[in-house]
């Protein structure tokens, strides 16, 4: 009802005021822009703001105002619905935001439909206008492409993506030496976030830290306390007794934590779940199904009827250096298909689980 009111009594000039950014305007702020070329890439919604000639054909949601065509809308949203197959609609991206070149429509009718990413061909426009902000988006991009690692790590301050890439570095040099083999940059960065990036800001976290200082994010507090802790190593205190419970070395925090159980840290995952449906040859299933059994990393195994022969649950160490799917394949390579009689296998890894406890079958 409110809605309506709101409509009722709304004039052709709030309407004329409320719609998606104009990409012209905030071109126009930007100083001698550079074009990079992403190709297709996978876009969430939500970040397209604006339109580069038709802002004033949509609201503010993205929704096509009255004078918009709603022949060509609906077709798009059943074309949509159906199932069938559109071309990428085209983006420009200033920093994190992306404006419409080509397919207003279509992301009008994805936002209405409840979609919540669309394919896009993308070009980025690197401003070089030496803003704070220009500084450090370009700051965090060059981190993000050197390191492989996912975007979760949101610093406020110019210079600390800088600080924690020589963090990795260093790591980078302490895996190569405790391990007498070359450690990839990349791999590195990976170990570097699981086993000491995620469990200190969980610890801040779980302090209640970053609530005393809403303009910082966790990732500022952990570069802050990183550098006082294993760097100057200076008798810092922040409230909430971290200093009490991580080392004073960088590697020892590493080791501790690796000990730790997965309770105390469960962002820290440790194992690694699979099942593998396995063909065999049937004149030997008892023997294969024995020996699948007495593999340690073997947790269940189970007889069944139709396209497999055996369905094999596997729980399996991970190692924080190796990506999943390596870990998985050495382990089927090397422990599952050299069991004779076995013929074919293929390997599920679960997104998402839930398990009831005591619950038997």
């Amino acid at each position: 009802m409110s809605n309506f009111f709101k409509n009722l009594f709304s004039s052709k000039e709030d309407e004329a005021e409320n719609h998606v950014s104009s990409f012209n305007e905030q071109h126009a702020q930007e100083e001698d822009v550079g074009l990079l070329d992403h190709g297709i890439k996978t876009i969430d919604l939500e970040k397209i703001i604006g339109s580069v000639g038709k802002y004033y054909d949509f609201d503010s949601q993205f929704r096509p105002k009255k004078h918009v065509s709603d022949k060509r809308f609906t077709g798009i949203k059943k074309a949509m619905r159906d199932g069938k197959s559109l071309p990428p609609i085209k983006l420009y991206q200033i920093r994190n935001d992306y404006y419409v070149l080509d397919g207003n429509h279509r992301v009008a009718a994805a936002k209405e439909l409840g979609r919540f990413d669309i394919q896009a061909k993308v070009i980025e426009l690197l401003s070089a206008k030496n803003t704070m902000e220009n500084l450090l988006y370009i700051e965090r991009k060059k981190f993000y492409e050197k390191t492989g690692l996912a975007e979760t790590i949101g610093l406020t301050e110019v210079g600390k993506y800088n600080y924690l890439e020589k963090q990795i570095k260093n790591h980078e040099n302490h895996l190569t030496n405790i391990s007498g083999k070359e450690t990839d940059f990349k791999k590195a960065a990976k170990d570097w976030y699981n086993t000491i990036y995620t469990p200190l800001t969980t610890i801040i976290n779980n302090g209640g830290l970053p609530r005393y200082f809403p303009k910082r994010s966790v990732a500022d507090f952990y570069t802050y306390i990183a550098y006082h802790h294993w760097e100057r190593t200076s008798n810092m205190r922040y409230g909430i007794g971290i200093d009490r419970l991580i080392p004073r070395s960088m590697e020892a925090f590493r080791t501790a934590m690796i000990e730790k159980t997965t309770p105390d840290y469960p962002e820290m995952k440790r194992t690694i779940t699979a099942f593998i449906m396995i063909n065999i040859n049937t004149s030997t299933e008892m023997k294969v199904i024995n020996k699948l059994f007495s593999i340690e990393e073997v947790q269940e195994v189970h007889s069944v009827h139709g396209a497999i022969d055996i369905l094999v649950k596997i729980v399996l160490k991970r190692d924080f250096l190796a990506s999943d799917a390596e870990i998985i394949a050495e382990f089927v390579d090397q422990r599952i298909r050299r069991i004779s009689g076995i013929n074919r296998t293929q390997t599920i890894i679960p997104g998402i689980s839930k398990i009831k406890e005591r619950f038997i079958y």
